[in-house]
């Protein structure tokens, strides 16, 4: 049977409370080290190092889980991070996917769901709830979509216009594609004239609708 050394990062204390009493219950998994924010969870001892950690997106005060991301990985390069999370949104998702988290969960998941997870991931796997796994099946769609050769826009701004869905902020585009900031709002406003919409989520629905 699998000995999985577990951390958790968590803010709320009863939330903290409840993941520590029932997964270190589980014959499976030791509880490695438990902390409230990222900083407090870098300065813990690091040996041994910790198989999985469940990682609380919105903490405060502190950075957040998303942030702490690539700081975690730099000292625990082998750790699979799974977020524990009240957001669901597409923007928050795959910014910490792209991080270098393997796992999203929001935080109404049972606890049997979260060791599902758990044992998930320390076998090779990803694990996702059921309503961000389809926010991720939609991106591949979105993302399809885009490289439709009926779509009239140009390569640069196609380029912009997978950054958008991606939902990297406009500097983030700008240090993707190399071009100053004032040269990514031309670029939206010019491919939102093209669309004929105004917003990204009105670009969002288009897609969804198959508009584009």
């Amino acid at each position: 049977m699998a000995h999985i050394l577990l951390s958790i990062v968590e803010d709320e204390p009863m939330v903290r409370e409840s993941l520590y009493d029932f997964l270190n219950a589980q014959e499976e998994i030791e509880i490695q080290a438990v902390a409230k924010s990222v900083e407090d969870f870098l300065q813990a001892p690091s040996e041994p190092a910790p198989n999985v950690l469940l990682l609380d997106i919105n903490l405060s005060p502190g950075i957040s889980g998303t942030e702490g991301i690539p700081l975690i990985r730099k000292k625990y390069p082998d750790l699979d991070i799974i977020m524990l999370t009240s957001y669901e949104d597409e923007e928050h998702v795959f910014e910490a996917l792209r991080r270098g988290a393997v796992a999203y969960l929001s935080k109404t998941s049972s606890l049997l769901t979260i060791k599902e997870a758990i044992l998930t991931v320390v076998n090779g796997g990803s694990f996702m709830s059921p309503s961000i796994a389809r926010y991720v099946v939609d991106y591949f769609r979105f993302r399809q979509r885009i490289t439709n050769p009926d779509l009239d826009l140009t390569k640069r701004q196609k380029e912009i216009l997978t950054c958008l869905v991606d939902g990297q902020s406009y500097k983030m585009i700008a240090d993707t594609c190399n071009i100053t900031l004032e040269t990514v709002r031309d670029h939206i406003k010019k491919i939102y004239k093209k669309l004929q919409i105004n917003s990204r989520g009105e670009l969002v629905s288009m897609l969804l609708d198959k508009r584009i």
